[in-house]
């Protein structure tokens, strides 16, 4: 039996999964991972810190048999990444890029070479996951939204702040709007916000829900109909909530899914080694 090791290096989070050969890239079960965990960009930075996390994966896990990964955190981040195990210097490092190709797709991104990488593995782990028209929507420090034809073609997407960076901008950028606290009860769609927070909340809430709904219109429009959405990344619950709220949308499976990059990348690792 042999072991896959696969990292995403994101805007705030390194993430990383290691799944057994046994396993199936399509599998939906949540503890698909055999080893998995996360650390903060700001914590990678540390020497120190590197080096716990290297200790801590070389010892909790046996050696891999390969290692995938993707990076949108820069070069620094990756020379971080490919230092944390001198000890396995023979392994070959293969780096999922936006042009990198997988059997089965191909994207219409004019230069394939600025497609996030990101956004490329987890449309691969999507298309391991179903064969249907699909929108995947990462809703993380950035929204990204993009259409997976069922005939394997990514016919582009577009990229949004996230509801942080939403929010934190309006609080940087205007004299009197605080950074808004989301309350446990979300305001609906189906009403205008009564206090401040509720009006911040609320419209970074609307501006992220109209992205979806004209995706889908565009989707419809250019005759590949969304049949499913699949929802990773750390708004993925407010979002999946505020979907169902909106009988265009609520018809279709909306299926919140945690490692979609990383399942992606482990299914392009397959095809790779």
């Amino acid at each position: 039996m042999s072991l896959y090791l696969v990292f995403d290096l994101g805007n705030t989070r390194l993430k990383w999964a290691a799944v057994e050969s046994t396993q199936n890239t399509a599998d939906r079960n949540k503890k698909l991972w055999a080893y998995s965990g996360s650390i903060s960009n700001t914590s990678f930075q540390s020497a120190e810190l590197r080096a716990e996390l290297s200790d801590y994966i070389s010892k909790t896990m046996p050696k891999p048999d390969a290692i995938g990964f993707c990076c949108v955190a820069g070069d620094a981040a990756i020379e971080n990444l490919q230092s944390l195990f001198p000890q396995w210097k023979d392994l070959d490092w293969k780096q999922l890029k936006g042009n990198s190709s997988y059997d089965g797709m191909r994207t219409l991104y004019q230069d394939p070479s600025k497609l996030g990488a990101d956004r490329w593995a987890a449309l691969i782990g999507a298309r391991a996951l179903s064969n249907t028209n699909t929108l995947v929507i990462n809703a993380g420090t950035a929204t990204t939204i993009d259409l997976l034809g069922g005939n394997g073609v990514h016919y582009g997407g577009w990229i949004l702040p996230g509801l942080s960076l939403m929010q934190e901008s309006l609080q940087s950028n205007t004299a009197q709007l605080p950074l808004a606290v989301r309350t446990s009860t979300p305001v609906s769609q189906a009403s205008f916000g009564i206090t401040t927070d509720e009006a911040i909340t609320g419209g970074c809430d609307a501006a992220q829900m109209g992205a979806i709904l004209r995706a889908a219109y565009l989707a419809k429009e250019i005759h590949h109909p969304v049949e499913r959405i699949w929802l990773d990344g750390g708004n993925t619950k407010i979002l999946a909530n505020e979907i169902k709220q909106f009988p265009e949308l609520a018809a279709f499976p909306i299926e919140p899914i945690e490692g979609l990059v990383l399942r992606g990348l482990w299914a392009w690792l397959l095809q790779n080694l």
